[in-house]
């Protein structure tokens, strides 16, 4: 088994990676962990990573830019059904389009559009950065979010989320203002809007979860 974590130019990949490569470790799996922008060594990985830092319109260009990467991602993810996790932007790209400084498409592979934090409280400040409390969704008992219930709390650093289209799609929320997806999933996909390689227990225990599902 492998997990490649790809590289498109956004994201903490070296925290990412030994995020990784930490969990594997406490979870009694030998596995190599690559950073890669070859989509030859996503077409031999087992498990998909796509992080994200920045905008949503230059995460997807990015991404639309390495030749091969889109295409070799619906053959694995979608027709392969290859676990899939996207963090922060990188979830944020399930979407079909997100709104932030235009329109732009995502991969399309769970409805609904990122958009901005609504300013519903002006004691709480946008961007949403620092520590939340995830509440998982009544449809929570997803494999991605077992035992993570008082684990402590998340990394957020975002000012736009992903409203998916159809609310059983969303795992986790947090409050803030209102609440704003967290986690969301279907199939073999999964994405978390929040940094587990900088969430401490919580974030080392989900990424263990990533590793050990079998969808």
């Amino acid at each position: 088994m492998s997990v490649a974590i790809i590289n498109y130019g956004s994201g903490n990949l070296r925290s990412v990676a030994k995020a990784f490569e930490r969990a594997a470790r406490e979870s009694g799996l030998d596995l190599p962990v690559v950073v890669t922008s070859d989509p030859e060594q996503l077409r031999a990985a087992d498990r998909i990573v796509l992080p994200g830092v920045g905008a949503f319109g230059d995460c997807a260009a990015g991404l639309s830019a390495i030749a091969g990467m889109r295409q070799v991602l619906e053959e694995v993810v979608i027709g392969a059904g290859r676990p899939f996790l996207g963090i922060c932007v990188g979830m944020q790209l399930l979407a079909e389009r997100g709104l932030e400084h235009g329109a732009f498409a995502g991969l399309g592979w769970i409805a609904g559009e990122v958009v901005p934090i609504p300013r519903t409280d002006p004691a709480l400040k946008i961007p949403h950065m620092g520590w939340n409390v995830i509440n998982q969704a009544a449809n929570g008992n997803h494999p991605l979010m077992r035992r993570l219930d008082g684990d402590g709390h998340a990394y957020f650093v975002h000012s736009y989320y992903f409203e998916p289209a159809a609310p059983g799609c969303v795992l986790a929320t947090v409050d803030y203002g209102i609440p704003i997806t967290a986690a969301v999933g279907r199939d073999n996909i999964v994405g978390v809007q929040f940094h587990p390689e900088k969430s401490q227990k919580l974030g080392l225990k989900l990424l263990a979860n990533f590793l050990n599902w079998r969808p």
